[in-house]
């Protein structure tokens, strides 16, 4: 049985990649420190409980990437010829529904508490012996678990759309969903202060929203990968142009009358097939030896690429 040869990152991407493994460690570090803060503080606040739950929640895209990541760059065998660059798409996956599932918790609670018309109470919390109202305690921890994600999310944006990492990009949104979920949750709990006990609620409510928006949109982009959709790219939902670079590359070597190609993702890589009609005269070995390199050259994602010769007409 074949076996694929391992794919080399080009020097530029692998330091990018290795990056974004860093920033993958300090998420965990940082994000952990704030569930354990949020909880010495929860008090029986809705939208606290939203902040500490999402942060805990947050930790799983994370983890799934760096176990991805690790997966991936094990050589394929003879049980997984193709090699376990899937194990990348299968942590987009599940970094989305990890999204989906907070987007999801909260609007339900939220819309509970409001239906109910609970009325959170913050009381007063003792500090090295001092009576100080929880409130305060609350939107200090809130804060600090707010900066970690700005910073992180900033730094993984640009490296996702680099390396054509969707699963970065997924944890960079639930990370947005996480200082979103503290803002809010700090405007409730200054509401309460202040005596309107829905704000609370609200507060948490509006966020969901947006959270359950992005692991919908996360999690149907997860799925088309994994159901071999033709590539796209990271942010938006066009059709990644190296599609059209490789159809390009393969028409333009000579013995080629026309190219079409299929590709489908494979986490970070593009593979497929690559069909092509032959003049008369061109040698077809050697025509398709080209063709395969002129490929794989056009776009540093684009790996073990099969090139089939068709009859004159079928494309």
């Amino acid at each position: 049985m074949r076996v694929r040869a391992p794919f080399v990152w080009p020097e530029d991407k692998a330091k990018l990649r290795r990056r974004a493994i860093v920033l993958e460690w300090a998420t965990l570090g940082s994000m952990g420190t704030a569930v354990i803060v949020l909880y010495f503080v929860l008090g029986n606040s809705q939208a606290m409980r939203t902040a500490w739950i999402e942060d805990v929640l947050s930790l799983i895209p994370a983890t799934a990437y760096l176990v991805a990541s690790a997966v991936e760059q094990r050589k394929p065998t003879t049980r997984f010829p193709l090699g376990y660059y899937r194990a990348v798409s299968i942590a987009h996956l599940v970094g989305a529904t990890a999204i989906l599932v907070v987007g999801c918790y909260v609007l339900v609670e939220s819309a509970a508490k409001l239906v109910e018309q609970e009325h959170p109470t913050i009381g007063l919390m003792s500090v090295f012996g001092c009576e100080v109202w929880g409130g305060w305690l609350m939107m200090a921890a809130l804060f600090y678990s707010t900066v970690p994600p700005v910073i992180l999310g900033r730094l993984k944006m640009p490296i996702a759309r680099e390396i054509h990492d969707k699963p970065l990009l997924a944890d960079a949104a639930i990370q947005k969903a996480d200082w979103m979920t503290g803002t809010g949750a700090i405007v409730g709990i200054a509401g309460v202060g202040f005596g309107f006990w829905w704000a609370d609620a609200v507060a948490a409510l509006f966020i969901s929203v947006d959270i359950v928006r992005d692991g919908v949109r996360h999690s149907m982009r997860a799925m088309g990968d994994l159901a071999d959709r033709i590539p796209h790219t990271v942010r938006g939902d066009a059709v990644h142009p190296a599609i059209r670079v490789a159809r390009d590359a393969a028409a333009g070597v000579d013995g080629v009358a026309r190219a079409d190609v299929k590709l489908r993702e494979e986490g970070h890589l593009l593979t497929g097939i690559v069909y092509v009609e032959l003049r008369s005269d061109a040698a077809v070995v050697d025509c398709v030896d080209r063709v395969r390199k002129a490929v794989e050259d056009s776009d540093w994602r684009l790996y073990d690429i099969s090139v089939m010769p068709v009859r004159p007409g079928t494309i």
